[in-house]
């Protein structure tokens, strides 16, 4: 049957998950894909709770809505970012602490081990995410950047995410990388290499994104081909580019979302300019059975609205793979 339609939560965490849990039924979801930050799921609360766990499923299951992943982005960010006072706004107290770069990275490592342990209690076999990168800033070769240099930074991300990975493993839990800007992987190439750093870790999947890669000019086709065993979820989310009016470039010329002189913006699924229907067909093609989560951000539209029309707009989308091949019944046997 077609896959189930979800909502990432992540972009609602201002309404507490009673006020989301029943909106979500009525925009149209089959689920949630709950993020680690508003009250919509507390890593540190599901392992000390078991009630904890127990009414977070009687809240979803009163509302018959189900949960299949659950996302810990910003605490997964701080793992091998350059830490500055941004991170301070996303992290967790008990995380960010006294704010020391060294120290806020292993609490935040310590803190994303622990949400494959929680993901494990709850009852998910998806945690999506980030890694951040302490190479991102470098990403433009000026200074003169050296393959030395790099090598260093994607060791330095298979250092800190190979232990994390084994935490996955030991709870049969799989982490996936969102891959976008300002992470480790960002394209192909840098997934590539994301993987070698990790040793090729089978617990080292993604969360696939085209909006992501769509403005940047990588074929996000051809990411789900390049790597069918490692999607372990997929965020439907749209996106639009070269719709600019000339002065801002593909790096958003420090300008916010929502602004016209932008060259690329995020749009609500099935308004920019992904070809979801090629999507569909390579995850098809790749036995893909997860979810379709819709991850919606579009800074012109009224959220309720974007999200029911991308919820219908996933759920005409869909379609279960053949059977078999069409021109199977030529054959005598088969008449």
């Amino acid at each position: 049957m077609p896959r189930p339609v979800t909502l990432f939560t992540g972009q609602w965490a201002d309404l507490p998950l009673t006020e989301l849990a029943p909106l979500a039924k009525r925009m149209g979801y089959d689920g949630l894909e709950l993020a680690c930050w508003g009250d919509h799921f507390n890593v540190q609360e599901a392992l000390a709770s078991d009630a904890y766990v127990r009414d977070k499923w009687a809240l979803l299951k009163q509302h018959g809505l189900t949960s299949l992943a659950i996302g810990n982005h910003l605490v997964g960010q701080a793992v091998c970012d350059l830490i500055d006072a941004r991170h301070q706004a996303i992290l967790p107290d008990h995380v960010w602490g006294d704010g020391e770069p060294e120290g806020v990275r292993q609490r935040a490592a310590r803190e994303l081990a622990d949400t494959a342990r929680a993901a494990a209690k709850f009852g998910v076999k998806t945690v999506t995410g980030f890694t951040g990168s302490s190479i991102w800033h470098a990403t433009y070769a000026f200074p003169p950047t050296t393959q030395e240099f790099w090598d260093a930074g994607f060791a330095d991300f298979g250092l800190r995410f190979g232990p994390i990975l084994d935490v996955f493993e030991k709870a049969d839990v799989n982490f996936a990388l969102e891959v976008h800007p300002t992470e480790i992987a960002f394209d192909i190439a840098s997934t590539q290499r994301a993987i070698e750093a990790v040793k090729g870790h089978r617990r080292f999947g993604f969360n696939f994104d085209p909006s992501h890669l769509a403005y940047q000019g990588v074929d996000y086709v051809k990411f789900i081909r390049s790597f069918p065993d490692r999607i372990y979820n997929a965020h439907m989310k749209d996106v639009w580019w070269g719709k600019g009016d000339g002065t801002v470039g593909v790096f958003g010329g420090h300008t916010s979302f929502g602004d016209a002189r932008r060259f690329w913006d995020f749009r609500s699924v099935g308004r920019g300019m992904v070809d979801f229907e090629a999507i569909i067909v390579a995850l098809n093609d790749i036995g893909y059975a997860g979810p379709l989560s819709v991850e919606w951000e579009d800074s012109r539209m009224d959220r309720v609205h974007g999200a029911t029309e991308s919820a219908a707009f996933c759920r005409r989308l869909d379609f279960k793979p053949a059977a078999g091949a069409f021109d199977a019944a030529f054959a005598r046997e088969k008449q």
